[in-house]
Parts: structure tokens; C-alpha cells; sequence
């Protein structure tokens, strides 16, 4: 599956299952706060196997549904949406949100310089 778009609600289900590695509808739900009826989980980690993000196995009388995507995979696609959607497609106004609210380590900064620097010598 190349470059996965999830919607809010399913990006929130795909972090349960990263986090957790898989998850039932009642352990999504209940990760989630109960603040969503079990039927809507079910039927959201339904769409998210369709789009073949998520496969599923029998435990009982339940399910156990899996991740197929990494995260980074989603990660990317969603980055995006927010550059485009939030920062007018600038990657410089997106970099500075992502810096400034909160103390980064020097060893962090060094390696975010580095890919920087990368990135302006044309290296992958």
C-alpha cells in the first residue's frame, strides 16, 4: 500500500495498533477512552482492512486486528496534508512549528542539521 490517507478517526485507531502491535475492537475502544460506540471501531478497522491497512485474525469469538503499514508510511502522507492544508505548502514555515514548541537536545538538532545538509547537496 503506497502512501496510506487516513482519515482523523482511523489515523487514531492506526496509532492504538502501532503502539500496541494489534488490538481487538474492545482494546482500540478502549485505548481511545470509550468516547466511540464499539460498532463504529468495528466498522472504521472494517474500511481500514479494505484499504489494507489492517488484517485481522480470529481469537475466540473476536478479532485481532493487525497493522500492515508502518507508521512512517502513513507519517508522510499525513505530514503533507498538514504542510499543504496548515503552512501554505512551505516546509520552512512547517519546520519552524515542529522546533519551537519545545526544547530539542543538542544530539537531535546535530542530525536534524545533518539532513539538512543532505537534503541541500542532493543526497537521499
Amino acid at each position: 500500500m503506497d502512501e496510506p490517507v487516513f482519515t482523523e478517526r482511523e489515523l487514531d485507531i492506526m496509532s492504538v495498533l502501532w503502539r500496541e502491535g494489534s488490538g481487538s475492537v474492545a482494546e482500540v475502544r478502549s485505548a481511545l477512552g470509550d468516547s466511540v460506540a464499539y460498532t463504529t471501531i468495528l466498522k472504521l478497522l472494517q474500511i481500514l482492512e479494505a484499504k489494507g491497512a489492517v488484517s485481522h485474525e480470529a481469537e475466540g469469538r473476536a478479532y485481532r486486528y493487525f497493522p500492515l503499514v508502518a507508521p512512517e508510511a502513513a507519517g508522510g502522507s499525513a505530514l503533507s496534508r498538514i504542510r499543504e492544508k496548515i503552512f501554505g505548502g512551505s516546509a520552512e514555515l512547517l519546520l519552524a512549528r515542529l522546533v519551537s514548541d519545545r526544547d530539542i537536545p543538542a544530539g537531535e538538532l546535530a542530525r536534524m542539521r545533518k539532513i539538512l545538509e543532505q537534503l541541500e547537496a542532493g543526497e537521499p
